[in-house]
């Protein structure tokens, strides 16, 4: 069984879609759509701006979620897919892909989250650090130990390596507690702000009145969510979940590890990059991976 993975922040690139724009009709008319709803020129940043323009959370994220749905678009009768998860922000293309949501819906919820996120990242301020070889029960343990600053598992990646979110204070004490448990890298990472965690609560709320007035469609298979790693297709389902997400942590391990019991043996991931293969070759080596760009 064939499950389509979309891709979140941090796999963006210069020219990312340029391909696309260039040689594909659909493509050009979807990207030249999305300047129009964005009110800016995102094709400009995209295909010719600098790092520092791709990695600002209100291009990055709009730039990802339309590399991801135009591919999925342009495949059109081949795209089939048996289920489908985004990782954080991927579940936004997900949605859109998999017919829960419309394109024009869909980015505009993706750029109020960026807008928003960014927003909670300058209120408070706060990052994120990647902990490799460590099992999961530790991490939690030793996030749960400190008390008196936010920090909470955010990202479960794989076996063995987990993302943590919070204050810089908690991060950094997490981090030193982390090593002395024999993690092989506590590292902090280079993000604004502590994604999904209770920090990300204004971005919730405020997004949740967003999503409240989005019309959703059931969507065409099961879409594995990023906050219980079970499969929905019912839109208030979905709905909940998806506001759910911005301060719940992403359970890509357990959603991977769903599918593949449910029947999934083959990934095809969905946008820039390849992270998300490289996952889920960690969750289960048995399975097939192959990517668009």
């Amino acid at each position: 069984m064939k499950a389509y993975v979309f891709p979140g922040q941090g796999a963006q690139f210069v020219g990312m879609g340029k391909d696309l724009y260039e040689n594909n009709p659909l493509a050009k008319e979807l990207f030249e759509k999305a300047n129009e709803i964005l009110g800016f020129r995102i094709t400009d940043l995209m295909f010719e701006g600098t790092d520092e323009d791709l990695k600002q959370t209100k291009v990055t994220q709009p730039a990802i979620f339309l590399h991801s749905v135009i591919l999925a678009r342009i495949l059109g009768e081949d795209f089939q897919p048996d289920m489908v998860a985004g990782h954080s922000l991927g579940e936004f293309s997900t949605l859109v892909a998999a017919g829960a949501l419309s394109f024009e819906d869909g980015l505009q919820l993706v750029y109020k989250r960026a807008l928003a996120m960014q927003k909670a990242c300058e209120a408070t301020p706060s990052t994120m650090a990647a902990v490799l070889g460590l099992p999961d029960a530790t991490v939690e343990q030793i996030c749960g130990e400190i008390t008196d600053e936010v920090v909470v598992p955010a990202n479960y990646n794989c076996p063995g390596q987990i993302v943590i979110s919070g204050s810089i204070p908690g991060i950094e004490q997490a981090c030193e507690k982390l090593l002395a448990a024999g993690a092989k890298r506590a590292l902090k990472l280079k993000v604004g702000g502590a994604f999904h965690s209770p920090l990300m609560e204004p971005a919730r709320a405020e997004l949740a009145e967003a999503i409240k007035n989005t019309n959703f469609n059931q969507s065409v298979c099961p879409v594995y969510q990023n906050v219980n790693a079970a499969p929905a297709t019912d839109p208030e389902t979905i709905k909940t979940n998806l506001v759910a997400q911005l301060t719940a942590p992403v359970r890509w391990t357990q959603s991977a590890e769903n599918m593949i019991a449910d029947g999934a043996d083959h990934f095809i991931e969905l946008g820039p990059g390849n992270v998300l293969q490289g996952l889920v070759k960690k969750v289960n080596k048995e399975v097939t991976t192959q990517g668009k760009q």
